[in-house]
């Protein structure tokens, strides 16, 4: 890896970390200087402004992220009751990085960014849409295996779960990490209820 897109890549992770913890508003590009320990010049060599850098962090470090920890999970299995559940559970109670205080990154800059402008609110929505068809095709698959049944809309399932995740993300920032197990436990209630 050249030095030019090892001090890209450094940025875009520092900024991301700076990003979950602060939000994006309350994220100066000082702070990720000050963080990286790059030079103003090195970042713009790289990056027209704060909103390229976060655009491509997205698409460069989230992307890569949720694709492993969201969807990769969920990909060619007829399970889903037990792929989405322990999908879940990694996200919310085994994931190292995600720190209960600080919520879900992607729920973060949904809420904070995607009415700031149209390239964000497409950004996150392919992000977003990315997990949506992996839990669809999960639910599918297991329609086709005969453990979910035939007239469940998995579309509106998907929406349920998703909703359900971006929900007791927000609740754990207030309530902590108990409120995620009242969560999985239900979670796997409806899941059993699709049978």
């Amino acid at each position: 890896m050249s030095k030019a897109t090892s001090t890209r890549l450094n940025i875009l992770q520092k900024a991301f970390d700076l990003i979950y913890k602060k939000g994006y508003r309350n994220t100066s590009i000082d702070d990720i200087l000050a963080t990286t320990e790059v030079t103003k010049g090195a970042f713009f060599y790289h990056f027209k402004n704060k909103d390229d850098m976060a655009l491509k962090m997205i698409s460069e470090v989230m992307y890569p992220g949720m694709h492993s920890s969201m969807v990769s999970p969920l990909r060619d299995s007829d399970e889903p009751e037990t792929d989405i559940h322990k999908m879940m559970t990694a996200l919310l109670l085994e994931n190292p990085f995600f720190g209960v205080a600080y919520g879900c990154p992607v729920v973060n800059m949904i809420d904070e960014l995607s009415s700031h402008s149209e390239l964000f609110h497409e950004a996150l929505l392919s992000l977003s849409v990315q997990w949506q068809d992996a839990i669809i095709a999960n639910l599918e698959n297991g329609k086709d295996a005969g453990k979910i049944r035939r007239e469940i809309n998995t579309r509106d399932a998907a929406v349920f779960i998703i909703a359900g995740y971006g929900g007791i993300r927000n609740l754990g920032k207030l309530f902590g990490r108990e409120y995620y197990k009242i969560y999985l436990e239900e979670l796997k209630l409806y899941l059993k209820s699709l049978r």
